[in-house]
């Protein structure tokens, strides 16, 4: 970004949270936004600004995400987020009785907590939301840091910022939940898994600095996902683009093809058996092991994707509650946004994926920022398979 301002990305005047009516899109609460860009002004300066942000052009205090946890076990609460390239701010609100109430800050640069600053840097492009210490309320996911139910830091690990990251019964062999996530300095974690509510990583792979010295960027992974796709191992494998680290990953850290699959980007459940298969751009496609190759399954004729490069859908989720995903895109005229839900049998019969709590959480944050798709709190293979 060089120290430019981005084009339309507003830096003075007041900010707010607002609920709006779903249908007449009518102000139903407001309340000042927390963290305000600047605690006194409204119109700081760009040297005030980056005294704060550590920029004083947007790059760092306009990064926002956003969720839903359920942070006393029972109610949905609101969780807004700023900033994760150096401060990094997250604020929990309930909406009630008509008026939007704060429950708790949590700011990796308040002086009252100098522990929080171990937090800087610590956030991803996106984030997930669940019960990681199984006390029976949720904790937000921040890349790679979490934080707790009642607004205090669960940990860091120091590891710093990363594009991509994901949350679920990843090992179904390790109790709880574990984190598949990226490292984007090069370093020694350009590819890591953790335990999710304790934060101790379990195995990494590095970024090869010699073949990242002759990329344009020189970071690491820039995409990573962890998905069930090869039946002989369970749990998800892991894999990442970028960095120079190549091959496909068990959850345990064991590399069991040189070939990487050319998707790197989301997963459905699509054609019947409890593996996902591979979703990327506007195809459907499934990894098989003994090639290490993809078969086209699907291709939605007369759509886009989204996000440039990015090539995410506008959402894909067990919609119609059958347990296998569907997804949806515009048409590339923007006339249309078309529903494609799969016409294979299955021999399974389970209940809607919308009844797992971090997967239904995981519709909600699906579109902030850099996407990713919504996992279970469970492993469908162990649990189902016949």
């Amino acid at each position: 970004y060089q120290g430019k301002f981005f084009e339309g990305v507003i830096m003075k005047g007041p900010e707010y949270l607002s609920v709006f009516d779903g249908e007449t899109g009518a102000i139903k609460a407001n309340a000042k936004y927390i963290p305000a860009r600047h605690p006194e002004k409204e119109n700081p300066s760009p040297q005030e600004m980056s005294e704060i942000w550590s920029d004083g052009y947007g790059n760092r205090s306009e990064r926002y995400l956003a969720c839903v946890a359920y942070l006393d076990g029972e109610h949905p609460s609101i969780v807004m987020c700023r900033g994760y390239y150096s401060r990094t701010v997250l604020a929990a609100w309930n909406y009630q009785d008509g008026k939007l109430v704060h429950l708790w800050t949590f700011d990796s640069d308040d002086a009252a907590h100098p522990d929080h600053y171990a937090y800087r840097g610590m956030g991803n492009h996106n984030l997930s939301v669940g019960d990681v210490d199984g006390d029976g309320y949720d904790e937000i996911i921040y890349g790679n840091m979490a934080v707790d139910h009642d607004g205090k830091g669960l940990y860091t690990t120091g590891i710093g910022h990363a594009d991509a990251m994901h949350l679920g019964d990843l090992d179904p062999q390790r109790p709880g939940l574990e984190v598949f996530n990226t490292q984007e300095p090069v370093g020694a974690y350009g590819m890591n898994f953790r335990q999710a509510g304790s934060g101790e990583i379990y195995w990494n792979v590095p970024t090869d600095s010699v073949a990242v010295s002759y990329e344009r960027k020189q970071q690491g992974p820039g995409r990573a996902v962890a998905f069930d796709i090869d039946e002989r191992y369970p749990g998800a494998e892991c894999w990442v683009r970028g960095g120079g680290i190549s091959g496909l990953y068990t959850c345990k850290g064991e590399k069991i093809a040189e070939r990487t699959p050319r998707s790197c980007n989301f997963a459905i459940y699509w054609d019947g058996d409890l593996l996902r298969e591979l979703l990327d751009g506007t195809r459907i496609q499934k990894y098989h092991w003994q090639e290490s190759d993809l078969e086209m399954l699907f291709m939605a004729e007369g759509c886009r994707s989204n996000n440039g490069s990015k090539s995410t859908p506008s959402i894909s989720a067990d919609i119609y509650g059958d347990w296998r995903e569907e997804v949806v895109f515009p048409t590339r005229d923007n006339k249309e946004l078309r529903v494609y839900t799969t016409t294979i049998p299955t021999d399974y019969r389970l209940p809607s994926l919308m009844y797992d709590p971090i997967y239904r959480l995981g519709i909600v944050w699906q579109n902030v920022a850099y996407n990713i798709p919504p996992h279970l709190s469970v492993d469908l293979v162990s649990k189902f398979r016949k």
